[in-house]
């Protein structure tokens, strides 16, 4: 898909800095369908835990102060510490088919591998076929495929049983990851 004419060379890469933030917190809610990937939300958050964790992996496509793309990574895939993640990517339809993405992607591929990454993780949505060309061409290879399931509620899936009633709220991943490490930097004596 190609953009719609602008000049590569009017666009720059550049690290993120704070002065991003609105730029990329709203061409992030322009681009994501969050709704086709529940497991995923966009917000400020998952922003500024890439830029206090990873700042040297985030990066943005700029021109005239604008924000036209920004890619966010860091070195935390799961419980790999040895494995980068290049978790959000994002281009406005204007700087498409100039070569930004793959800028982009270079310098947070570069950035992970500096801070020690031995593979570095990305995903793409099923049917994004754009995204998955760019990160082939960008020598990534497809690995472990994963379907998601999705329930509906009882109430919306009349032709299912009805199912029971859950008493505690199940545990945010990232949290238990951020109590597992507060409780040895500081002796098993951290919040729980």
């Amino acid at each position: 898909m190609g953009g719609t004419g602008m000049a590569p060379e009017t666009i720059s890469v550049v690290p993120m800095r704070m002065a991003h933030l609105e730029g990329v917190l709203d061409l992030g809610f322009r681009t994501f369908d969050v709704s086709t990937m529940p497991y995923t939300s966009w917000s400020l958050s998952s922003i500024t835990e890439h830029f206090d964790t990873q700042p040297e992996a985030c990066w943005v496509a700029e021109s005239e102060g604008e924000v036209l793309g920004f890619v966010l990574g860091s070195m935390s895939y799961d419980e790999r510490e040895d494995w980068g993640y290049m978790e959000w990517i994002a281009l406005d339809p204007r700087a498409r088919g100039s070569g930004v993405a793959s800028h982009l992607v270079e310098a947070c591929c570069q950035a992970l591998f500096d801070a020690g990454a031995a593979r570095i993780i990305t995903d793409v949505e099923h049917g994004n076929d754009p995204s998955a060309r760019m990160m082939r061409r960008n020598a990534f290879a497809e690995g472990v495929t994963v379907t998601l399931f999705v329930r509906k509620r009882p109430e919306e899936s009349p032709s299912f049983g009805r199912a029971p009633h859950v008493r505690s709220k199940p545990e945010d991943p990232a949290r238990a990851r951020v109590r597992t490490v507060a409780r040895r930097s500081t002796g098993g004596s951290g919040p729980t």
